[in-house]
């Protein structure tokens, strides 16, 4: 392995079967300059940034499997994780942009009895770049909500969003959701969404609700289609009652950090980690943004990084090797890297990484 960041191809793109609550923002907007001959009106839902999963695994720029590069040295490519035992990364950075709302859904925890041996749960945050004036997400159920009323309103075809918590989103918020916690994206948000799950295993999502919809063999809504799986009573079962319906502890699980300016001084914010800054707490993920114009530098987190930037232009490193990354675009930084200096030009960009 050589010894600097791996560029990654930005249009790792989730076909839309998976994705009918698709949105054009990715292809017209944060894309349209490294996707040069990309329909602007084009849907995209997901965008598998930096994955080394089967399912849709991300592919360096010169035409490498990521997960294959990694491999090659693991103890330089991934640092903490490589000790740990793993022979590749729990990172999974997903760039997502939606038109309407997602299903209402949970994830376990790794250990949930309900998994089998291939399975896992997962942690996962949000980091909204872009809002329309009415958007949000559900986050959580309203105090006092129990499995019994949650069965009652589906049973008689009612409305889960009566028994969920709204958080009206602008950009720069961010979002933790861990294991038990019910949630779902709403329409007209787009956020980098970075993810730990367990290596060589398939993170698992439980659907409560679908809003009612049916889908066509295409995946596209449809009143003549079928309706998409639910998973009530596992959802149910890995759902932490006690603290998604308090709403205090809902709050220290979000974070409202403002969109930042292009034209300010250079800055790296922690948004979530297990250091005393970070603005919201996670013991599984560390995520930054670093943001502005001028130098600064990127810290050694001792593992398998990700830097997607958003907007802007950064230079990552320096001398002849220096690397220029785009907005639109995303770079694995290897463990071996350490702390690198950077150079923004009205940038934004979000480092993300794994905590064990």
């Amino acid at each position: 392995m050589e010894r600097q960041p791996i560029a990654l191809r930005p249009d790792n793109f989730a076909p839309l079967v998976r994705t009918p609550w698709a949105g054009t923002r990715l292809l017209a907007h944060y894309k349209r300059a490294v996707l040069a001959n990309s329909d602007p009106l084009g849907r995209v839902g997901e965008s598998w940034e930096l994955s080394v999963s089967d399912e849709l695994p991300s592919t360096t720029a010169d035409g490498r499997l990521l997960r294959d590069v990694l491999a090659e040295q693991p103890e330089l490519a991934l640092g903490d994780e490589a000790r740990l035992g793993r022979r590749t990364t729990a990172l999974l950075v997903k760039w997502l942009d939606a038109a309407d709302e997602l299903s209402l859904q949970i994830h376990p925890q790794d250990d949930y009895g309900g998994l089998a041996a291939d399975e896992t749960g997962k942690v996962e945050a949000w980091y909204v770049v872009a809002a329309t004036p009415e958007a949000g997400f559900y986050f959580g159920f309203r105090p006092g909500v129990r499995a019994n009323d949650v069965r009652a309103v589906l049973a008689s075809d009612g409305d889960l969003r009566a028994c969920m918590e709204w958080v009206p989103a602008v950009p720069g918020d961010f979002a933790l959701i861990t294991p038990g916690l019910p949630h779902a994206v709403g329409r007209g948000l787009t956020l980098i969404e970075p993810q730990r799950v367990l290596p060589g295993k398939r993170a698992l999502t439980y659907r409560y609700w679908d809003f009612g919809r049916r889908y066509d063999e295409r995946g596209q809504p449809s009143p003549q289609g079928q309706p998409r799986a639910l998973h009530l009573e596992h959802a149910l079962a890995v759902t932490a009652f006690e603290q998604v319906t308090d709403r205090e502890w809902l709050a220290g699980q979000r974070a409202r950090c403002g969109y930042p300016q292009a034209s300010s001084a250079a800055r790296l914010e922690w948004l979530c980690g297990d250091d005393a800054s970070a603005r919201v707490h996670s013991d599984a993920l560390r995520v930054a943004r670093v943001c502005g114009t001028g130098a600064h530098e990127l810290p050694a987190l001792g593992s398998l990084s990700s830097l997607t930037v958003v907007e802007g232009e950064l230079r990552l490193g320096s001398g002849e090797r220096a690397m220029t990354i785009p907005g639109g675009t995303t770079v694995a930084l290897p463990a071996c890297l350490g702390a690198q200096p950077v150079q923004l030009s009205g940038a934004h960009a979000l480092l993300c990484a794994t905590s064990g």
